[in-house]
This record gives C-alpha cells, structure tokens and sequence, in this order.
C-alpha cells in the first residue's frame, strides 16, 4: 500500500495591528501643512475601502469559512494558554539567563514553577533532612547557637548600614540647606534692597504729610541708616536730612523743666512736647551719626555734605554750636571738596544774616579765630578768606553822637531834679507802690513788644558787628605777627600744608586783602603798629636787610603791603600824619624785580595807579625818578607790562609838567635823530 497523502498546512495570515483610535493619534503642524498643500495627491488614499482590504489580508485560499474560523479559534486558544503558563510561572532574571529569540523576533525568557520554589523554602524552614534526597546532601546544617549568633551579626551589620544611610542623608541635607542658604543670599539680597529703599520712601512721605502723627517713623529711619549695606546708609542719610530740612521748626526747641512737666496740660500740649523732643532727640542721634560717618573715607564727603546743609538751611535751630565746629574744623582740609563746601557754607552764613540775627556769625568768626591760632597761622588761605563776604555799617567804627547828647541832657536833668526834690513834698506809699508797679509793667510790655517784633534790635546788632570785627582784626594781626616774626634757625623749613600756598606764610595774602576792604574800620590805637607790621613786610621783613628773610615774600605780597598802607591812610586822613616815603622806596626798587607769570600784573597796576597816579602830593625829584625807571621798565617785559607802566608815565609828565625836560637831549649834544625820537614818544603819549 502507499504511503498516505498528506494534508497541506494551513497558515493562517499574521494577526492585524491593534485598532488605533482618532483622538489618541498625533498629528504635527507640519504633516497637516504638508497635506494642505499638496491636497491632490491625498484624494487617492481617502477613497481607499479599508473594509476590503482586511477582507483580502485575512483571507485564506482553498479554505472554508467554517475551517477559518475554527483556526483562528484554536490560535486564540493557544496564547491563552500561553499567558496562563507566563502568569503562573516565576520569570528569571535576565541577568541570570540569557533570553531565547523566536523566528518572528520575539523573546522569551524561561520561567521556573512556584510550587517549586514554594516547596523548597518550606523545606528549608522546617530543616527536616532526608537522608534518600540527593538534593539535601551537600548542605551543612547550623545549631540554634550558630543560627543565632548569625542572626545577631546580620542585624548588627543591618544597623551600622542603617546609620551609615542616615549620616550619609544628614550630610547631604547639609549640604543641601547651606546651597540653598547661598543661593537665597544671592536672590534677596536685590530683594532687600529695593524693599528697604521702598521703605525709606515710604516714610519720608509720610513725614512730609503729616510730620506730628507720623514723628515715630524718624526713628525708624534712622534704624535703617544704620544698615551694613554702605548704599543703603547713604540713602538713609540723605533721606533723613531732606525730611530735617522741611520739618525742623523755625524756632529753636527748649525741653521743658522737671516743674513744667509736673503740670497738668492739655492733650495738645502733650503732642506738641512729644513731637518737639521726640524731634531733638533723632536730630541729635542723627548728628552723631554723621559725625562717626565723617571719619570713614567712604562716608565723608555725603556726611560734610550733609552738615553743611543743615548748618546753611537752619542755622537757628539746636545743636549749631556742634555743626559750626565740625564746618570750621573742615574749612582747611586737604580735600578740595569737603573745603570748598564747608567754605560756601560759612560764607552763606555770612551773607544771610536774616536768618539767624547775626548770632552765627559772631560765633563764627571767634571759632575761625581760635582754629587759626592753634595752628599756628598755617592753613590753607580759604579758611580765612570768607572774611571778605562779610559786611560791617560804615558808622560802625564813629562815636555815636545822639548818645554823647543824651547824656548831657540827662545830666541836666538830673541836676535840676536834685534841686527841686526838696521842694516837693514826699510821696506816701501807696503813691510809690504804684509807680513802681506802672514801671514793672512798661518794662515787661516792652520787652514782650522786642520779642514778637520782626526788627532787630539796633544796639545789639551794633554789638555783634563790634564783636565780629574784633575777631577778625584780631586774626589779621595774629597773621602779620607772625609773618613778621623771624625764623629760628636759617636751617628750619617750613613746609606749607597746602599747594599754591606761598612759603611759610599761606594766610598773608587773603590777610592783606582784608585789611585793605576794612581798613575805614580800623581804631585808631593801633594805625602806628599795622603801619610798623606793613613797612617791615613790603621791605622784606626785617629791618636788618637780610636778603634771606626777603625771599621769604613775593613781589606781589610785597606791593600789597603798599598798597594797605595807602588805603589806610586815606581812609584816616584826617588823623593820620604818616610818612609814606619808605612804602615809595619799596615800590621804586620792586618794580625791577617783578617778572611776568610769576608774580601778578593786576597787582602791580594796582599799585602804580594808587601810588603815582592818585597821589595828591607833587614831589618833582620823586616824580623824576619814577619816570625814568617807568621808562626803562616798558623796555625790558611784554605788551601789557609795558602799556600800564606808559600810561603812567603818561600821567606822570601831565601832572609835573618840569620833568618833560628828561625827554630832551643833553645840552650839546643835539641832532635831528634825537629830536625826532622826542617827537615820537611825545606823540604816542598823547594818543
């Protein structure tokens, strides 16, 4: 018999993907911009009959539908099982064994029972050994000591790993908190200080609204300045003194007494008190602030700026005995700033008096005083040279006259009392009680009428510009006495503090300048010792000539000397009887020794305007002199030297007609080229 046929194998088509549905497909912006644009080529695939395709895919030749079904039956049959074995069984490790790889690409991996495994863990636990098991026998069994001293060193193992984990997670917050501690720093510290700046702002408006309900939040203020931040101290410093300067009262604050406040008063006494001393005590705080500010470098021009600013816009108001020390202890200082603005500051004192009486001015100028005296004159010409800002009456340096009359008539007036008196018969004692009540009154009203007037009091005025000017005679000849003063050994040098400072002597030329502007006000007692002081210096000095005390002064210092002299005695003419003829020896003998850039032209105009041609004495051998040694002098430096000593000259030859003749040749010697040179100079002086 033959061998049966055997039935071909039906091989089923593979399984068709999953169905998918639309709303969890993804489709880019660009496949949809894509489509949209070449929307011609898409109208094929949208009328594709998906139906009829998975028809055709699932398909099967020379098979009936029945037997198709029954094999896809038997298929699904088939991974159900699958699965089952999967789930009941226990998977390996991949690492342990490597996977399997199916001729479709799949990968399995191999699977142990759980029953299995069950099953010989029971075993273990129980630790029944049998002896026919060929499983058990290369197992060593452990005694219960054994058991338990393992367990012991696998719970102490267990336990240092434990700690080990928690000093390792410790460290690590540590380490954590201390970056994130870091980085906060770095985040708020902008943070901080736009807040605190927002604060200052905040506060300072609501000062300036309404300074008495919000008078606490100066101390806050002050509170911030106190910051490490320097920007934040500088802010806090100018905010507090912009808030001073508007709310700071215009009269000056006094506490009251212990018996004061022991007095019932009304609640609004009450606020205004502590608004007032609530007020004194932050201004005080906030001028000792500034001053410890002041001797950091970072700090010190914003804290001499700030003083400078309170001393200028409330001069009335407390504390300004401090503020004009810590200003004057400035107005020499090295820094040209910080002395350039305590210098417009006292100079603005100066010149407002309205604002103050006069008081500051007075105190002032004694401390300006003191400050050079214990310096022993060496300090920058500045710091004197606001004296020249200051202003006197003219009629400050005359006797009052109304006085001198006043007094004559009292004094008849008494007389004539003392002679009726025993005429008249005593008054009783009601008579004189009341007198005397009348006159307590009248004195009380007047004095109540001179503090409520806006007029200053005249006598006290007098006596505060008597003051003043004392003050500043005094430093005057302080600096002359000094400058005049010989030095202690030709070795010794003096070195100037200040650049641009002449010699030893950096506070003679502002002195001079200043006594030429109030030389109408010099007393009369002491003309012959400033005229002395001024002959010693235009000489040089000394009296002795020496030539090394002359190179002590410049030509310029020297010709102001001259200069002072004839202002003083003109401005005394009617009192002075001087003989000015050493200060025209100087003159004569200086002007070879000037030199243009060294020494200053206007000075030396100065002097021969005031000396030759406003001089009222006609001397001709002096005038002589003066013309020949002009004349040499326009030969010998520039232009403009040369016209002012021509238009001297000039005045010289029209005021003394006589001294013409030196423009002649000598008797003899005549000649036309002589002749005509004459001519020319005489004609150019003319023009």
């Amino acid at each position: 018999m033959g061998k049966k046929s055997q039935k071909p194998k039906i091989v089923l088509p593979p399984e068709l993907p999953p169905e998918i549905l639309e709303e969890e497909i993804e489709v880019s912006d660009d496949d949809l911009q894509f489509v949209k644009e070449n929307s011609d080529y898409a109208v094929g695939v949208s009328r594709l009959d998906t139906q009829s395709i998975t028809k055709h895919v699932t398909r099967v030749a020379d098979v009936k539908e029945d037997a198709l079904e029954a094999l896809y039956e038997k298929r699904l049959k088939k991974k159900a099982l699958q699965k089952e074995k999967v789930e009941s069984g226990l998977q390996v490790d991949p690492v342990d064994a490597l996977p399997v790889k199916t001729l479709d690409g799949k990968l399995y991996y191999r699977t142990l029972q759980k029953t299995s495994i069950l099953c010989a863990n029971s075993e273990e636990e129980t630790g029944e050994d049998k002896k026919g098991d060929s499983v058990d026998k290369g197992i060593v069994k452990l005694t219960k000591v054994e058991r338990r001293a393992k367990l012991k060193k696998q719970k102490k193992e267990t336990k240092k790993q434990g700690k080990e984990l928690d000093k390792a997670e410790e460290v690590q917050q540590m380490s954590q908190a201390a970056v994130l501690a870091e980085v906060k720093e770095d985040l708020t510290a902008e943070e901080a200080f736009e807040s605190k700046k927002q604060k200052l702002a905040e506060l300072g408006m609501a000062l300036l609204a309404d300074p008495e309900s919000n008078i606490k939040s100066l101390k806050e203020m002050l509170q911030i300045s106190k910051d490490n931040d320097d920007a934040i101290v500088k802010l806090g410093v100018l905010s507090l003194l912009a808030v001073f300067k508007d709310i700071i009262p215009g009269y000056r604050i006094r506490l009251p007494t212990e018996k004061e406040l022991e007095m019932k008063v009304s609640k609004s006494v009450k606020k205004m008190r502590y608004y007032e001393s609530t007020l004194l005590s932050v201004y005080k705080a906030f001028l000792q602030k500034l001053i410890v500010l002041e001797k950091k470098p970072s700090f010190q021009q914003v804290a001499v700026r700030c003083i400078c600013t309170l001393l200028d816009a409330v001069p009335h108001f407390n504390f300004r005995g401090s503020l004009l020390a810590f200003v004057i202890r400035n107005i020499g200082s090295s820094d040209n700033v910080v002395r350039k603005l305590c210098c417009a500051t006292i100079t603005s004192l100066f010149t407002n008096e309205g604002k103050h009486g006069g008081e500051a001015t007075v105190e002032a100028v004694r401390l300006i005083a003191d400050h050079v005296k214990a310096h022993n004159c060496q300090l920058h010409p500045d710091s004197i040279e606001v004296f020249l800002s200051l202003s006197f009456d003219d009629n400050l340096g005359r006797p009052e006259k109304t006085n001198e009359n006043n007094r004559v008539k009292n004094k008849k007036f008494r007389k004539r009392k003392h002679v009726e008196e025993p005429s008249q018969l005593p008054d009783t004692d009601k008579k004189r009680s009341r007198k005397e009540q009348m006159t307590k009154m009248r004195e009380e009203v007047a004095a109540d009428y001179k503090a409520a007037s806006f007029m200053p009091d005249v006598m006290e005025q007098r006596r505060m510009q008597s003051e003043t000017l004392s003050a500043v005679f005094e430093t005057y000849f302080r600096i002359l006495k000094h400058s005049v003063q010989p030095k202690a050994s030709s070795n010794e040098e003096v070195v100037s503090p200040v650049s641009g400072a002449s010699g030893s002597h950096p506070l003679l030329a502002p002195c001079l300048k200043g006594l030429g502007k109030f030389s109408h006000l010099i007393d009369l007692d002491f003309m012959a010792d400033l005229m002395n002081y001024l002959k010693r210096l235009a000489s040089g000095g000394s009296n002795s000539g020496d030539s090394s005390q002359k190179n002590c002064f410049t030509v310029s210092e020297r010709l102001q000397c001259c200069i002072v002299a004839f202002k003083v005695m003109r401005s005394n003419l009617d009192a002075l009887n001087v003989d000015l003829n050493d200060f025209f020896v100087q003159l004569y003998n200086l002007i070879l020794e000037y030199r243009p850039g060294r020494d200053q032209g206007g000075v030396l105009a100065e002097a021969l305007k005031m000396m030759l041609c406003e001089d009222r004495q006609h001397d001709m051998q002096k005038a002589a002199a003066f013309v020949k040694r002009l004349a040499t002098f326009s030969l010998c430096f520039g232009s403009a030297e040369s016209m002012a000593a021509l238009v001297t000259l000039k005045h010289l030859l029209q005021k003394n007609v006589k001294c013409r003749n030196l423009l002649e040749n000598d008797a003899g010697g005549g000649s036309v080229s002589g002749s005509i040179a004459a001519l020319a100079l005489m004609a150019y002086l003319k023009f």
